[in-house]
């Protein structure tokens, strides 16, 4: 693999904003203390706190005066994150004889769950009781604090001896994930709170960055009423023992992202029986993070702009990608065909659509539809998808488990599926029962094995803007039972600067591989700017600009502001800058010449760039934005035919069993994402049609 592993953006930046969830309590002295004192009751003490994923057990024996030993798991948070600290952690307390440890950079949730536990059990073996404190200064109090998208407010209410009210009453959390749903951590987690007396209760698996910010506030007001926080962090908590359930039902669909919900509601509305198996403590999957756009042809809001679009150019257009002949011309036509009226299913079931965009300026008719509040490369929005449809599900007398990962589907002797097993977060088994399963479960852009296949080009711990729970669970169940698994080419792929996220807009200008080669025509659409480079095998890319007299010569917001950034790698010349990125320098004077050339001759005879945006890399200070690549979208898994039937090796129908969305993208992409909105309306239509079928038998 080319490159050196690259660290998550996004998980860096959600780590360092929960980076005070869980507080420790007294700092313990780095060696044994001098003198004949008691440090400890000598023994083996236990405790949990709240990790990523999961709870985190830890047991710490200790001597009169020393920590001897120290057990930690962590194997229910996640691989390549939380889940392989328990050794490093270890090493760390020991050394330290303490909890006030550095955490591992990665997994700082699940670090600060470690020192929370490690510390319970020192304070136990201290003598001190782990109980909230016994008295509040009565009052109203508020604390202000880090959430995921900006700074939450939270406001606590104390009588003497205890919590009365929490309530957020600012934030900037996504919706549907962080607020807006009943299970999402704003409107769960301070009845919970108040409801216990006590901060161990369980964050929301999946919004957990929230979960923090709002314990890390209620501490904060705690504090102020001069309570014992720290207290209130360790207060116990009653849950229910675990007990192993079954389920009885005419539909099961494991996921609850807008493939599972549309398929829920569906089948619901047909008068099924119906459950759905949730991975995490939200709906919404991968959905929820997008931007919220979907595909359509043909619809009201395109005439209202003045747009003419009819399913037939739709499909023109989305089969022009089948550079590889692995698109299914049927299942791409019926969704065309019925993109109009996928559109207003959700439109009747409370989905508000704002408009029409083109997503980039070369993709005529306009035909990505936004929901309200959504537009431009913005993400965060789907939410506006599946709250309605969640709301709309709940309220019609449909029931969701939560926390409980699917892992084996159900046969019969003759190979039909005819259920569903899972494991829930607390260990205990839910058995489901159903003559139809239909599997909406996501893709597997967060499971290296899977995406070992795009090594080439795309390292490990690559930025992804899905959930960490998708690691191609639906795809293992399905192949464990005879269902065809399809490696595809490609996968959705942006290629972005982070120091002034070029590569998600319309910046034009010159773009070189990690050899220092132009591939590509830039005016184009991020995915197929990002495809080139995937196909050049470049695990990054460059974008080259100059700067004379200080301003950019290029006229784009992004850059203006981009060169002022010091860090960005600039020189005088195009060999010295060469030199700072590591690229061969002889190779990009040779493709900066070339470009400069076409830019004065005014036609892009390589790869076709209209010439208005032929801009020449000339000035007295060169610059080169690193672009790193990232995915969302991952396509091939399950083949399914126009039914949503999942098929085994011989391409015939599994009995019992359907899937829709990201888990079942075979045939609806080849290598390169074509357009902003084709998974989530893809995944809605086929979600709907595999509920239909369900509940005919068909």
């Amino acid at each position: 693999m080319k490159g050196k592993k690259l660290i998550s953006l996004a998980l860096s930046l959600t780590m360092v904003l929960s980076l005070a969830a869980c507080g420790s309590g007294e700092t313990q002295p780095s060696s044994e203390p001098s003198g004949s004192a008691a440090l400890y009751t000598a023994g083996t003490y236990s405790a949990e706190a709240q990790g990523m994923e999961s709870t985190v057990k830890v047991t710490v024996t200790v001597s009169e005066s020393a920590i001897t030993d120290v057990t930690i798991d962590v194997s229910g948070e996640t691989a390549g994150y939380g889940a392989d600290i328990g050794d490093a952690m270890k090493e760390a307390v020991m050394e330290a004889q303490s909890a006030e440890v550095d955490g591992v950079s990665g997994a700082t949730i699940t670090s600060d769950a470690v020192k929370a536990a490690v510390q319970k059990c020192l304070d136990q073996a201290m003598g001190k009781e782990d109980t909230a404190s016994e008295g509040y200064e009565p009052g109203t109090y508020t604390a202000t604090v880090a959430g995921h998208n900006g700074d939450m407010t939270v406001e606590v209410t104390f009588d003497e001896t205890s919590i009365t009210d929490v309530k957020v009453t600012d934030h900037k959390e996504t919706y549907g994930l962080g607020y807006g749903l009943s299970t999402s951590p704003v409107e769960a987690l301070p009845a919970a709170i108040v409801e216990s007396q006590s901060l161990a209760v369980d964050s929301v698996a999946s919004a957990t960055v929230t979960s923090a910010a709002i314990k890390q506030a209620v501490a904060d007001c705690a504090t102020q009423a001069g309570g014992d926080a720290e207290a209130l962090k360790s207060a116990p908590v009653d849950r229910p023992a675990p007990a192993d359930e079954t389920y009885d039902v005419d539909v099961v669909v494991v996921g609850a992202g807008a493939a599972g919900l549309a398929a829920a509601n569906t089948a619901l509305e047909a008068g099924a029986n119906v459950l759905i198996l949730e991975k995490v403590g939200v709906t919404g999957g991968s959905t929820t993070r997008s931007g919220g756009k979907i595909l359509g042809a043909g619809t009201p809001w395109q005439e209202a702009q003045d747009f003419e679009d009819t399913p037939e150019m739709m499909y023109e257009y989305l089969m022009s990608f089948d550079r590889d002949g692995i698109m299914d011309e049927d299942l791409v036509w019926a969704f065309c065909e019925n993109s109009a009226e996928n559109i207003q299913w959700l439109v009747d079931r409370g989905v508000k659509i704002q408009d029409v965009e083109p997503i980039h300026s070369s993709l005529t008719p306009w035909r990505v539809h936004n929901v309200e509040g959504g537009g431009g490369q913005t993400s965060g929005h789907g939410g506006q998808f599946c709250v309605p449809l969640t709301n709309a599900y709940e309220e019609a007398g449909g029931k969701i488990i939560y926390n409980c990962r699917a892992n084996e589907l159900l046969t019969d002797e003759s190979g039909a599926v005819v259920g569903v097993k899972g494991e829930k977060s607390d260990g205990s088994i839910v058995t489901v029962n159903a003559p139809a399963v239909i599997l909406a479960t996501g893709g597997y852009a967060h499971n290296e094995e899977m995406m070992a296949k795009y090594s080439d080009f795309l390292p490990t711990n690559v930025y992804s803007g899905v959930p960490m729970t998708n690691v191609g669970d639906g795809i293992e169940m399905a192949t464990a039972v005879g269902a065809k698994n399809f490696d595809a080419p490609g996968l959705q792929l942006v290629y972005v600067s982070y120091d002034c996220y070029c590569g998600i807009n319309e910046e034009s200008g010159l773009i070189v591989s990690e050899d220092g080669n132009r591939v590509v025509n830039e005016w184009s659409y991020q995915s197929h700017v990002a495809q080139a480079l995937a196909d050049a095998d470049s695990t990054c890319g460059y974008y080259i600009t100059a700067s004379k007299d200080g301003q950019c010569v290029e006229p784009y917001p992004t850059l203006a502001g981009g060169i002022q950034i010091e860090s960005v790698p600039h020189a005088s010349t195009i060999e010295e800058l060469a030199g700072l990125i590591g690229v061969d320098a002889a190779a990009l004077q040779a493709t900066v010449e070339r470009y400069n050339e076409l830019c004065a001759k005014g036609s892009d005879d390589d790869f076709g760039k209209p010439a208005e945006y032929m801009i020449p890399v000339e000035g007295d200070t060169y610059y080169a934005f690193r672009m790193t690549p990232g995915s969302s979208v991952t396509f091939g898994g399950l083949q399914i035919d126009t039914g949503a039937h999942v098929l085994d090796t011989n391409d015939q129908p599994i009995p019992g069993l359907y899937a829709a969305g990201e888990v079942a993208f075979t045939g609806l992409f080849d290598a390169e994402y074509p357009c902003c909105g084709m998974a989530i309306g893809s995944a809605i239509y086929y979600g709907r049609v595999a509920a239909a079928n369900a509940v005919a038998g068909q």
